[in-house]
């Protein structure tokens, strides 16, 4: 066990009375003095400032008096009350899920309504988007069979080069290629997760209501 302090070895000693009367002096703040940490193997660990072995640990300050004044937690401390914190939010998230859907359904046939109307629009969107990706489909066989005439696509030796004007047409239909595919995509990670969360919505909201 670390000695010690000769500062708490000196407080020990001290009469009764001449600690209590030095507490019980008006208008004197206490002193931060010692700290004081305890390890897992329940060995004491004190100093002016705060031991190395205390870093990660609960460390109590101390006046001169040998009384502890607070507590610094440390970071197993620290993390657990941060890990009661997120639990704590969630809960309170998750209860105020719970009043919005009791508060804004009153059937699931309400839900579903509104589920097939949002999934409704994303489908008309997707419809569109395939529709454009055709036609530059179309545009690209289109472009790709021209380019044939033309160097260095054309193995006759009379062949023209390729007029900048049709290469900015190809380059230009297959960047719009890519942003109308992008969207395609992101359309239907859009729907698959309109569909978990309105499923998740009607399980919860059969929940509350002792719906089977």
């Amino acid at each position: 066990m670390a000695a010690i302090p000769a500062l708490l070895v000196a407080i020990a000693s001290l009469p009764a009375s001449a600690a209590t009367q030095k507490k019980k002096q008006p208008g004197v703040s206490p002193k931060e003095a010692v700290y004081h940490c305890r390890d897992a193997r329940g060995q004491s660990h004190f100093g002016q400032a705060i031991p190395p072995a205390c870093m990660d640990l609960d460390v109590e300050v101390m006046d001169d008096t040998g009384r502890v004044l607070r507590v610094i937690p440390g970071r197993r401390t620290l993390e657990q009350l941060s890990a009661q914190k997120a639990i704590n939010e969630a809960q309170k998230a998750a209860a105020q899920r719970d009043r919005t859907l009791l508060a804004t359904y009153l059937s699931v046939a309400d839900i579903e309504r509104l589920r097939d109307q949002r999934l409704e629009l994303l489908e008309q969107q997707s419809r569109v988007t395939h529709q454009y990706i055709g036609n530059l489909r179309e545009r690209e066989a289109r472009l790709m069979a021209d380019v044939q005439r033309y160097r260095p696509y054309s193995t006759s030796p009379n062949a023209p080069a390729l007029p900048d004007h049709v290469a900015e047409d190809i380059v230009n239909t297959v960047n719009g290629l890519q942003v109308y595919e992008q969207e395609l995509a992101k359309n239907t990670a859009e729907q698959e997760k309109l569909r978990r969360e309105f499923a998740a919505d009607i399980a919860r909201f059969k929940e509350l209501r002792g719906i089977k």
